[in-house]
């Protein structure tokens, strides 16, 4: 019983969660240097590098100190970490919830297209999201905003998690496909375009991909003067439409 209570009453390992003694600077502590700064820095070199680069040791260098001086700051390097995506976070744009007659279908994509702007800008969060419990302040503010729009939707309650999920999951996804491409592009040295260029060039004239190329052709994909990315955004507000429609769906289908 006792060892069951333990495994109860333990709290899942997060920065947040870590309380921490106001920090006093040394005297051999770099002068200028503070948690903002190291986590800017962390953001900048993780944008650069990516995550599989990225270390304690590296970020010192960046910011001209000691390794040693950084953990000062965090306790670990999973704790920067968590730290960063958090911050990046913060980037994403909230809708204005002042005017009581806004359309929270609006409202909603507001909210998505942030997300996906700050998965396409920052790749490396993808990974860390899934990783760490996402309780920092902007994470839960966003998530906030996220619970107030879908209450005025209408949608019954117990089924406002499963909404959520749909949408923002599928956020994640389509963003998370499409900068993992990008990335595949900037290492090879190509543009998206040439990318999925080659990639019809690859699967023309191969019978099994027949029918992905005449949906494709049929659809416009590869229309005279729209870039890929354009292809890309038109494709997520669509699908994003649909994942409002299927709320809209849910919420009347209840009511009925």
């Amino acid at each position: 019983m006792a060892a069951t209570e333990g495994r109860a009453g333990k709290r899942p390992k997060s920065v947040w969660l870590t309380e921490h003694p106001p920090l006093k600077r040394k005297a051999d502590q770099p002068a200028g240097l503070d948690l903002d700064k190291i986590v800017g820095a962390t953001v900048r070199l993780l944008d650069a590098e990516g995550l599989a680069k990225f270390s304690m040791r590296r970020l010192a260098a960046e910011l001209g100190v000691t390794a040693m001086s950084v953990y000062w700051y965090v306790d670990t390097k999973d704790d920067l970490l968590e730290l960063a995506v958090d911050a990046v976070a913060g980037e994403m744009r909230l809708p204005d919830e002042s005017d009581a007659a806004a359309d929270w279908r609006d409202q909603l994509r507001v909210l998505a297209c942030a997300y996906r702007d700050m998965l396409l800008l920052h790749p490396w969060a993808a990974r860390l999201l899934g990783e760490f419990l996402n309780i920092g302040p902007h994470s839960t503010a966003f998530s906030n905003a996220t619970l107030r729009v879908m209450a005025r939707s209408g949608l019954d309650p117990e089924r406002t998690s499963g909404a959520l999920a749909a949408v923002f999951h599928f956020v994640y996804g389509f963003a998370t496909i499409r900068a993992l491409h990008e990335a595949r592009c900037r290492a090879a040295g190509i543009s998206l375009d040439d990318y999925f260029a080659q990639v019809v060039e690859a699967i023309a004239g191969r019978p099994e991909h027949a029918e992905t190329m005449a949906l494709s052709q049929r659809a416009g994909h590869a229309r005279q003067g729209h870039s890929a990315v354009e292809m890309l955004n038109r494709e997520f507000t669509f699908a994003l439409d649909l994942q409002i429609a299927g709320v809209e769906t849910m919420r009347d289908r209840a009511g009925s």
